[in-house]
Parts: structure tokens; C-alpha cells; sequence
């Protein structure tokens, strides 16, 4: 059962209340493939105990056959359809070897099998419609009106989608940008994290492009249109996403890679079992006992429950661990990467700056708490993340913070206020001084975003601040460098000086800088195009193009837009980038387990085929060897649920 992400037009979705976007959310139970399999195991966890416990078969075995109806008629259906097209597919197999089970009196097992397809086929059907759901949400990042000025300087509250390239709107404070354009006039400060996962906002002036559904800052702009909405940054990440998932080739299971071959030959081997006997005088009845019997223990079950169960403990496993799979087939390809592309603003990072350098310049009469202290007070009225960076290192040193008087923000400049009868001005050394001093250049070259602190007019101090990478971030590059062959890549949106700074310090040498969504899902194409499976690590819009493209998406969980979360593979809920490569590990612990279960599957076959076909093999002991098979292969892949094999996973994945 695959199933793949179909375009569908989208459409914008108008808040519910100021402030508030409407999200457009897929219930479960409204998917009919989830319906079918919740009734499906319903009626079989009604049937199971009334049959363990004795009760007559009146009572559960009508259960058990509404579960055959509710839970196969659906893959019945489609694989007759696939019959149809001439093609023979392991779903209606399962249903023909459920039904033949139930023939012979194995009810309960066929009943079984039945359920195990059906949930998987509504939980692919769910994560299908959950991505769908993401992408049409996606262009309510972007406003759905906008103030578009006409050429006497009136206002006009119009639709975004009838804004036309040569308009020219006015972006209040705090308001999103409706459409991409080129700023005319004004000088503000625009978070545009959604597009380019820079982790600061950037300051715009006259010449400087905005995007839409990136947020303006505390000051005011009037942007000249140059794109239509239909072909905005926004709305190109949305087809990006669309069409990688669509064009995404379905990965199969390994057995699902047979499964013609398979099943054609199961088909014609039970109808020589039962024919040929037959045209040589032997009894109808015994004849067709030996070929329910080949069909029986010939019937993949084992096969089946020799792939699942190991992939199904890995996801359990990493489940408990704070890592999301979201599919038996996905824990498959995890294992499967031989390349890694990772996102640096809450990827390698942690998302949010913070102070790292305090430097008082000489002759400024304070020290670094007294200089943190006077920038920390003056800054604390403002909304802006480099003040917030500010107080909070304030704070973390237990400083106490004076009242401010007289404050001004002037964007993308800084803050001015009086403090203790000091005037104290915090911003960007080039606007507050004409002649910088050389610690904000040597500041700005190590990757830092370089403040000047100016009292009275004099500078006193510089406080470096950056966005830190994660304590786990060095030791989780030469892991994954380790378990692939090859090392990591960086692909950012950041400037290519920050970009080069932070990957030195986690060990990357491949650095890709200034990237957009469409290069980013440029990069990992031509990785992809290169004959490598690349897995991408990620937390943004930005980067869900990328996500969607590559063989393997993963995204943080706790920063993560729900773009990225519901279109990556796989969720770091914990936001512990080490949980990376112990996933990889885990997963190809699960495959080495898939191929040990295959080949106890296959020698059990085997041997019970031989033993019906060469002799005379008694229908129960063929049911107890089948059965038995099935239980083995079950057993070992539960050994992936222990708490020693998630360590074990993360020493071989910490290398």
C-alpha cells in the first residue's frame, strides 16, 4: 500500500479571529481507510476473548467474518483491480491466504492478518492527508490582505491576490509582508526565518528585497510589488513540495520487491498441487486437503511478520526515545543513507541568539557585568530578539536591571534611553558611529552580530551575539560522517561568514551559504542525482522542499514548522540532534533482523513445501509448523523493543 502526495489547488484560508490563523486539519476517522481498520480490529478484539474463553462459535465467529469484510474488503478490491491491470500484488494475496486460513479452521490467524494490513494502509493514508494538510495551510504564513497605496497616496485594503507587479504597499510595524517585492521607502528590520532560516531579523532599506509572509519589524515600509502572488517565494515552496512528493519513487519493503514473482508462483504452484493429483485419479477431497495445506504453509505470513515486527520494535523503540518514524518503511530507508545535508538555524544550532562575547573598550571606566547591565536596562523595553539576548545574559548572571528612562527604537539602527542619568544607546556599530571600532570587525569575521554599546555619547563596550550550536552538534557530524562514509553537508540561508564560522566549529567542510528553499532542494537533487541517498535534517519552511525530496527527511521536533514536521520522515521530538545517527543505527540494526527472519521464514517454507509435496504432511502439523514460523521470526524481531538495543544504537552510531 503507498500512496503519494497528489497537488491539489490551494486555496487560502481566512483567520477565524484577529491574530489567529485557521488550520484545516484531516481527522482521522474522516479517511475511510482509518474507519474500515478501526472497525476491522474492533470486531476482532470483541471475537479474540469470547474465543479464548470457550464460548461457542455463534457467538465470535460472525465477529471474526464482519473483521474479514470491514478489513479486506478494500485491498481485496484493489488487488483485484491490480488482477485487472495483470498484476498480482501481496495485498490481495494476503486476503486469498486470510480466507484460506479461515477454510480450514485457522480463523483467528487469518483475522489477525487482516488487521495488521489494514492499520498500516490507514496510517500511510493519514500521513499522506496530514502533509496534504500542511501544504494547502502553507500560504496563510502570508496575509490575505494588504494595504496598497495609489498615486494621490490614498490607502486601499485589497486581496494580495490582486496585487499586480509595479503596485506599490505600505507594511505597518508588526505586520507580515503580503507579496514579494523591493523596498521603496522606509528602513525596518523583517524576520524572514520562514524563508531563509536566518535566525535574526534582517534590517531592509531602500533597494532591499522582502518576501512575502516574512514579518516586518518595528518600523514602516513601502515595498514596490515584483512578483504575483501566484509566483511568490511562498507559493513556490508549496509546488516545490507538492511536486517532490509526488515524484518521490514509493520505497517498498523488501518483500513487497518480489511480491510478483511471489505471488504468481504461490498461485500456480496451489493450482498444480491440487490439479495435477487430480488428473492422475487421486480423490477430489484429499486433493484439494493437500493443496489448502500447500497454500497454508507456502502462504507468507512468516515473510510478512518477518519484515514487520523488527521495523515496527525500531519505531517503538525510537518512539520511547523521543524520535517519531513514522512508517515501517521509512525505519527501512533510514538505514539505507550513504549522505547527509543538514539546515543550520535550529538544526545544528539552537535557534535563538544569544550573548557570547562582552567586551568593554579601554577607557570606558566598566567592567563586563557593569557594561552588560547598562545595555541590558536600556534594552529591555524592546520586542527585538537581540534585546532579548541581551537581558536574558543579564539575567543568567544574576545582575539587577535599573528602570529606563526616555526609550526610542529607531529600526534598524537601535535603542536609545536614559539609564541612571546616563543616556545609552545599543545598536549596530556602523549606525550609531561613523568610525567603528576594529573589536566589531574582528566580532563580525568570527560569525558574531557585533553591538555597540555607546554612553554619553562615548563607545563603551561591544557585545558579541550569535546563535550557539548545540552541545551535540560536533560529536553528531563525526557520527553520521562515520556511519555513511562521507561527510555532512551545511545548506543555509545564513550569510556564507556566519555559515563558515559555525561549521568549522562542528567539523563540516562542504558549506553552502545564502541559500533559498529552491536551492536547497537543488543541492540535495544533484546529491540525489549523483547516485547517493541523502538524508536531510532540518526545521523549517525553508526547508521542506529539501525535506520532501530527499530519500530520508528528519526534522526537530520542538522548533519545527508544521510544514517540516508533517512532510519530514521522521521527528527529533526531543530536539536531540545526537538521536540522529542512533536512528540510522537502529534502523540498519532492523534490517540485519528483516534478512535473519527471512531466512528462518524461508527454511521453515521450505522444508513444510517439501515435506506436502514429496509426502504426506498432516494438515494440523503443517498449521503447527506454519505457525510456529510465524511465532519465531515475531519473537526475534521483538528483541528491537529492549532498552539495550537503543543503546547499543547510539554507541555504534556515537562511533
Amino acid at each position: 500500500m503507498t500512496s503519494t502526495l497528489t497537488p491539489q489547488p490551494v486555496e487560502r484560508t481566512k483567520p477565524e479571529r484577529p491574530g489567529a490563523v485557521a488550520r484545516r486539519r484531516t481527522r482521522v476517522l474522516a479517511l475511510p481507510e482509518a474507519r474500515w481498520a478501526a472497525a476491522a480490529t474492533a470486531f476482532f478484539l470483541l471475537a479474540l476473548p469470547l474465543q479464548l474463553t470457550g464460548a461457542p462459535a455463534w457467538a465470535w465467529g460472525p465477529l471474526y467474518a464482519l473483521s474479514y469484510v470491514t478489513g479486506g474488503w478494500e485491498p481485496g478490491w484493489e488487488g483485484l483491480k491490480a488482477l485487472k491491470e495483470r498484476t498480482l500484488d501481496v495485498d490481495l494475496l494476503m486476503v486469498v491466504a486470510a480466507l484460506g486460513a479461515a477454510s480450514i479452521g485457522q480463523v483467528m490467524d487469518g483475522a489477525l492478518l487482516i488487521v495488521i494490513f489494514a492499520t498500516s494502509g490507514a496510517l500511510e493514508a493519514l500521513a499522506t492527508a496530514r502533509t496534504a494538510d500542511s501544504v494547502r495551510g502553507l500560504l496563510d504564513l502570508a496575509p490575505a490582505t494588504a494595504t496598497r497605496l495609489s498615486p494621490d497616496g490614498g490607502e486601499q485594503a485589497v486581496s494580495v491576490e490582486e496585487l499586480t507587479v509595479g503596485d506599490t504597499v505600505l507594511v505597518r510595524p508588526g505586520e507580515r509582508v503580503g507579496a514579494d517585492g523591493r523596498v521603496l521607502d522606509g528602513a525596518s528590520e523583517v524576520d524572514q526565518a520562514t524563508i531563509t532560516g536566518e535566525p535574526l531579523p534582517v534590517p531592509k532599506e531602500r533597494g532591499d528585497e522582502v518576501f512575502a509572509g516574512t514579518l516586518n519589524g518595528t518600523g514602516a515600509l513601502r515595498i514596490r510589488v515584483e512578483r504575483d502572488a501566484s509566483d511568490s517565494v511562498i507559493a513556490r515552496i508549496v509546488r516545490m513540495v507538492q511536486e517532490a512528493s509526488e515524484t518521490k519513487a514509493p520505497t517498498q519493503l523488501f518483500i513487497e520487491k518480489v511480491e510478483q514473482r511471489y505471488s504468481l508462483g504461490m498461485v500456480a504452484a496451489t493450482l498444480a498441487v491440487f490439479l495435477v493429483p487430480l488428473a492422475f485419479g487421486e480423490q477430489l477431497t484429499e486433493a484439494l486437503l493437500r493443496a489448502m495445506t500447500f497454500m497454508i504453509v507456502a502462504s507468507p505470513c512468516a515473510v510478512v511478520l518477518a519484515t514487520m515486527p523488527p521495523l515496527l520494535s525500531a519505531i517503538a523503540n525510537a518512539g520511547r526515545h523521543g524520535v517519531l518514524v513514522k512508517s515501517a518503511v521509512v525505519m527501512e530507508r533510514i538505514g539505507q543513507v550513504d549522505a547527509v545535508a543538514l539546515d543550520k538555524t535550529g538544526t545544528l544550532t539552537e535557534g535563538s541568539p544569544r550573548v557570547t562575547d562582552v567586551r568593554p573598550l579601554p577607557g570606558s571606566g566598566l567592567d563586563e557585568d557593569a557594561l552588560l547591565t547598562l545595555a541590558a536596562a536600556a534594552e529591555r523595553p524592546s520586542e527585538h530578539p537581540l534585546a532579548r539576548a541581551v537581558v536574558d545574559a543579564a539575567r543568567e548572571r544574576g545582575l539587577g536591571l535599573p528602570d529606563a528612562a526616555d526609550f526610542t527604537s529607531a529600526p534598524g539602527v537601535g535603542v536609545t534611553a536614559v539609564v541612571g542619568g546616563r543616556t545609552v544607546a545599543v545598536g549596530a556599530p556602523a549606525r550609531l558611529l561613523d568610525d567603528t571600532p576594529g573589536a566589531a570587525a574582528e566580532l563580525e569575521e568570527s560569525g558574531r552580530t557585533a553591538v555597540l554599546v555607546v554612553v554619553d555619547g562615548t563607545p563603551a563596550g561591544l557585545l558579541g551575539i550569535a546563535d550557539r550550536l548545540r552541545p551535540d552538534a560536533a560529536a553528531t557530524i563525526a557520527s553520521l560522517a562515520t556511519l555513511t562514509g562521507t561527510a555532512p553537508v551545511l545548506l543555509t540561508g545564513d550569510n556564507p561568514r556566519a555559515a563558515a564560522h559555525l561549521a568549522a566549529e562542528a567539523g563540516i567542510d562542504d558549506v553552502r551559504a545564502g541559500l533559498l528553499p529552491q536551492d536547497k532542494l537543488a543541492a540535495v537533487q544533484e546529491m540525489e542525482g549523483a547516485g547517493r541517498k541523502v538524508l536531510v535534517v532540518g526545521d523549517g519552511v525553508n526547508d521542506a522542499p529539501a525535506l520532501a525530496a530527499a530519500h530520508t527527511g528528519i526534522a526537530m521536533g520542538r522548533a519545527g514548522s508544521d510544514l517540516a514536521l508533517e512532510t519530514a520522515d521522521a521527528v527529533i521530538v526531543r530536539d536531540e540532534l545526537a538521536a540522529v545517527p542512533a536512528t540510522v543505527a537502529l534502523s540498519r540494526r532492523a534490517r540485519r533482523l528483516v534478512v535473519q527472519n527471512l531466512v528462518i521464514a524461508g527454511v521453515f517454507i521450505t522444508g513444510l513445501v517439501v515435506w506436502d509435496l514429496a509426502g504426506n504432511l498432516p494438515l494440523p502439523l503443517g498449521v503447527a509448523g506454519h505457525e510456529g514460523s510465524t511465532v519465531l521470526v515475531g519473537l526475534n524481531g521483538l528483541r528491537l523493543l529492549r532498552e539495550g538495543a537503543w543503546q547499543r544504537a547510539a554507541a555504534e552510531g556515537n562511533g
